[in-house]
């Protein structure tokens, strides 16, 4: 009987114009955005290896150079673009893709994509997360929203339940049959663009098992629609009922309830203004020690303290240049500050993800976009662990150049100059995302709450059939 079902619902499906209109229609849109989408992951990527060539070829070719001269000269930190961001690009348009690493100053990446682009991107960009999420969810809802109405409409109800038909399996075999094209679209979207990806020069970590997990995740949001449509053309009395509801579901749990909770969380943990951010990191490195101010009080404090360890009087006595080691003391300050107030800011991003997290009681968008972003890594998480990567290889090299300049020289030789060959050791920097167990582990609130999504939705469904 449930074969049956499905057979008699597939061919009535494909036997509508609305329905071959609205495949032929989602197919071309998905060639399109995996078109798109893969030829700007080869063009960035392009241009990622030929900035970083350039950038490390300009650092290693400085010349003969006083080493405090090249720490304010710097280099740059360069994000790649990850294989999974050609299905997924996240956060990525709007986070910059470069930070500029150099002395006494953490930066933020800059150039963003975001930030080049005309007014016509307010309205969207033709990707397949586009279309993965929004599109593919409508579509199920204008395919399956008259499942069970018509039945009454078309006085067919009474003839099958005549028949002794099992409530459960008439639901399964149109449940399969709403289903099925779904899952061999997604599943077609999904092995070109793994295709794809194994035949490209990947500047990431592209493996199949990420792409299959964010398949599946995709699959059970899907099948978490596929009940919620079926549910309510099994209550509404009328298809005409039973669109408009379907709609506005497929609008709140889109549209509306992304909005709502990205506003309710910025609400209840704000990040403070650039200027306040600004003006709080100042005012805590001017409590501290500047590498640059010999006369200031913890500049005096830290030259008492170095005379007493090493039992000499003059700072000439020093075995190192104490100007250097001075200006390294006050990089390890201001670093100290900068990850103390971006620490702040992290926590307060993990707050508003708690708040995400509450609200995805009212829409499984929201569970499916966070794992979606963090398994292409293209996410915020991602972004900031990139970025304390670059922290972290900022304050490396300074310290990698103030030591070669305090060992070098003597105290007050301001005119001392690296070996043209010195740079060449700085160790390039590198940055490797995390894993997909470390990316599951993090999401663990995500996969419960889609879990619950999932058997909630197809409960409803099942007590609902038993009283059609």
């Amino acid at each position: 009987m449930i074969f049956k079902t499905f057979l008699k619902e597939t061919k009535e499906l494909f036997r509508e114009g609305r329905v071959r209109i609205s495949l032929i229609i989602v197919l071309f849109l998905l060639g399109i955005a995996v078109w798109i989408s893969t030829k700007q992951y080869q063009n960035i990527n392009e241009q990622y290896a030929t900035a970083t060539n350039i950038e490390r070829g300009l650092w290693d070719n400085q010349g003969e150079k006083n080493p405090h001269s090249a720490a304010h000269y710097g280099t740059y930190a360069f994000k790649p673009k990850y294989p999974l961001s050609l299905v997924d690009q996240g956060v990525d348009k709007y986070a910059g893709t470069s930070i500029f690493l150099e002395a006494h100053k953490r930066n933020e990446a800059q150039f963003s994509a975001a930030t080049d682009q005309t007014g016509l991107a307010r309205f969207g960009d033709l990707t397949p997360d586009f279309i993965l999420l929004f599109i593919i969810p409508l579509l199920i809802t204008l395919l399956g929203y008259n499942s069970f109405s018509k039945e009454r409409e078309m006085g067919t109800l009474t003839l099958l339940k005549s028949q002794g038909i099992s409530n459960w399996k008439w639901m399964l075999g149109k449940w399969l049959a709403l289903f099925l094209p779904v899952l061999g679209i997604t599943f077609i979207l999904f092995l070109i663009a793994g295709v794809l990806l194994s035949n490209l020069n990947d500047f990431g970590v592209f493996n199949w098992g990420s792409l299959f997990t964010m398949f599946l995740v995709f699959v059970v949001y899907y099948m978490i629609f596929t009940n919620i449509v079926l549910l309510i053309s099994a209550v509404a009395k009328r298809s005409g009922i039973s669109l408009v509801v379907s709609l506005c579901v497929w609008i709140i749990a889109c549209l509306a309830a992304p909005k709502a909770a990205s506003n309710i969380a910025e609400s209840k943990h704000p990040y403070p203004t650039r200027q306040e951010f600004a003006a709080n990191v100042l005012k805590d490195k001017k409590e501290g020690l500047d590498g640059h101010n010999p006369w200031s009080k913890e500049a005096k404090l830290l030259e008492q303290q170095v005379l007493q360890e090493h039992g000499v009087d003059s700072l000439h006595q020093l075995p190192f240049n104490f100007d250097a080691y001075r200006m390294q003391k006050g990089e390890e300050h201001e670093a100290e500050v900068y990850f103390k107030h971006y620490n702040h800011l992290k926590d307060q991003f993990a707050q508003q993800s708690k708040v995400y997290r509450g609200l995805a009681a009212i829409s499984p968008y929201l569970p499916t976009r966070f794992l979606s972003m963090s398994i292409a890594h293209t996410d915020y998480a991602t972004h900031w662990d990139f970025a304390d990567a670059a922290e972290e290889y900022r304050i490396a090299t300074q310290k990698f150049l103030n030591d070669n300049f305090a060992q070098n020289s003597e105290y007050g030789n301001w005119r001392y100059k690296a070996d043209a060959n010195f740079w060449k050791d700085l160790p390039a920097f590198e940055y490797d995302p995390p894993e997909l167990r470390t990316i599951l582990s993090r999401n663990s609130s995500n996969l419960v709450i889609m879990g619950v999504w999932f058997a909630a939705s197809f409960g409803f469904l099942l007590v609902s059939i038993k009283n059609v």
